[in-house]
């Protein structure tokens, strides 16, 4: 995937933060660890280093939710990351996405902190950020 389809993928599934650019993803993906799962529809995109593993984002087209894509492209990533030898599994969630937060707790993940205050929405409203971690 180019990072053009990644940011207008990404515009469509991020309506209430700041979607990323294709400038951005073209920056993370030249990134050495940068780890790219799924398709246009639904795509994970993560990074490996060492033990240590990030989930960068998540991304589903509206269109394509609820089919069990984001449960794929996460367990497709979470097997590459088992395969590198990984420990943990890192992501920040926005505190109101309850979709996503019980996506990742079905995944095995679990909340150790939290950062107020953390993301920006398209309003300029700020929300918080619970943190997760997943230990295999």
């Amino acid at each position: 995937m180019t990072p053009e389809t990644l940011a207008k993928a990404h515009q469509a599934a991020f309506t209430i933060t700041r979607p990323w650019s294709a400038a951005e993803f073209a920056g993370l993906l030249d990134q050495r660890g940068v780890i790219l799962c799924g398709d246009a529809r639904s795509y994970l995109l993560g990074r490996i280093i060492g033990d240590e593993a990030e989930v960068l984002t998540l991304a589903t087209d509206p269109a394509f939710q609820r089919q069990g894509r984001a449960q794929t492209v996460l367990a497709t990533f979470l097997d590459q990351v088992k395969a590198d030898a990984g420990a943990h599994v890192f992501l920040e969630v926005a505190d109101a996405n309850t979709a996503a937060i019980s996506l990742y707790n079905k995944a095995g993940f679990a909340k150790i902190g939290h950062r107020p205050r953390y993301y920006t929405t398209l309003t300029g409203d700020k929300i918080g950020a619970d943190v997760l971690r997943l230990t295999f």
